[in-house]
């Protein structure tokens, strides 16, 4: 049989321990006895029950992040890992954190659904969609019974009331009141014409919110196709329903506040641009005549003939002395051509031949030339035609040149 030092056998039993994957991350619930305080700050208690107890060191690192005070009797929920202190040989629970019982356990899950939302993008703040600037319809989520509902239609009314208020009734604590929540979500969604919703309550403890850190209403927050506001009364602390929402308002009148702009503001805003653009106009409008006036007493409008048409007019002028002057001169020689045309056209004339003594003969019933006397009978009608004047003849006697 083997013998062993007892460091070897501590070591052992503490290699087992520290094997078990069980015991190296825990949670366990107990009663706070024989707690001490170190001079560096280390936490020495004993965790004990009805039946049993177990020592627990915390060290000053980890219990520098306790939220409460710790005392002997309290009640807590610790988690860490077992191992062996192997100077005494004691098992020890190491402690990383601790929380009071009941109120730490809720904290506890609640800390573990928020991490998993968390992973899954619901409280991502780039999902988040802006509110409608003047909804004309507004849905709430809420109590029948509690202040909450009054306050958010008495604000609506008083500071939009063109803004039609849709309300679905559901419990906001109890065991309920997640299920009734998710389910007045939905039917606002389906009512048509709602463009903002509000869900939420008055204040009140942790259990009395403990609905708006469920993740079913955190989901029917998320599955919301019109954006919503979360309205849960409290300051301290944020819910899971905050995180998620599109936007978070202390109060359910803050939230209301929030949703819909206020008339008399707006009516103000109103007054305040008209009065900048009346004044706009004016500085405008004086600016303008100011112009018009410059413009008024420019030469353009003082001697416009002068401005506008007076280099034209010159130009004109001297364009017309130039075409007079070449129609002018075209003229003298059209004139010169038309003479020496007359000249010839008076030299060709038969007029010139019988003002020297000729004259032309002509056949009284046909009118044609009597050239040759051979051919005219006695007794012929003939016209001869003179200088001046016509003689209307009957032949005689006809003769015939026979050099001809």
């Amino acid at each position: 049989m083997p013998v062993f030092t007892v460091s070897e056998v501590v070591g052992r039993i503490r290699d087992l321990l520290e094997g078990d994957p069980v015991l190296a991350g825990f949670w366990v619930r107990g009663e706070v006895s024989n707690l001490s305080i170190s001079g560096a700050g280390h936490l020495y208690f004993t965790l004990k029950d009805e039946a049993s107890q177990l020592r627990a060191v915390m060290f000053r690192s980890r219990a520098e992040n306790l939220s409460f005070c710790l005392a002997n009797g309290a009640a807590v929920l610790a988690r860490g890992r077992i191992s062996l202190y192997e100077r005494d040989g004691n098992v020890q629970l190491y402690v990383a954190e601790m929380e009071p019982d009941g109120v730490g356990l809720q904290a506890i899950l609640l800390r573990e659904l928020k991490a998993r939302l968390e992973r899954e993008g619901l409280f991502n703040p780039q999902r988040k969609r802006p509110l409608p600037r003047f909804p004309r319809c507004v849905g709430v989520a809420t109590s029948l019974e509690g202040a909450a509902v009054r306050d958010i239609v008495k604000i609506l009314r008083e500071r939009w009331p063109l803004a039609e208020v849709v309300i679905a009734p559901c419990a906001v604590q109890g065991d309920q009141a997640p299920r009734e929540i998710a389910a007045a979500i939905e039917r606002l969604n389906r009512y048509g014409g709602v463009e903002v919703i509000i869900t939420g309550r008055g204040g009140g403890s942790c259990e009395e919110l403990a609905a708006f850190n469920t993740e079913t209403v955190v989901r029917a927050i998320f599955a919301s196709r019109v954006p919503v506001v979360s309205a849960v009364g409290h300051e301290r602390d944020e819910t899971l329903a905050d995180l998620v929402a599109d936007a978070r308002a202390a109060t359910p009148s803050a939230a209301a506040a929030m949703v819909v702009p206020d008339r008399r503001e707006m009516v103000e805003n109103l007054a305040g641009l008209a009065g900048r653009l009346k004044a706009s106009l004016g500085q405008r409008v004086a600016a303008l005549r100011l112009r018009l006036l410059h413009a008024a007493q420019s030469r353009v409008f003082t001697s416009p003939w002068e401005i506008i048409c007076g280099r034209r007019a010159q130009a004109v002028d001297s364009l017309a002395v130039r075409l007079e002057r070449e129609l002018h001169g075209r003229l003298q020689k059209a004139h010169a051509a038309l003479a020496v045309l007359g000249a010839r056209l008076d030299a060709l004339s038969p007029l010139k031949t019988l003002a020297r003594g000729y004259c032309l003969c002509r056949d009284a019933a046909t009118g044609s030339l009597v050239t040759d006397a051979a051919r005219v009978a006695c007794g012929t009608a003939v016209e001869v035609v003179l200088y001046r004047g016509r003689l209307f003849c009957r032949v005689e006697k006809t003769a015939v040149d026979d050099a001809n």
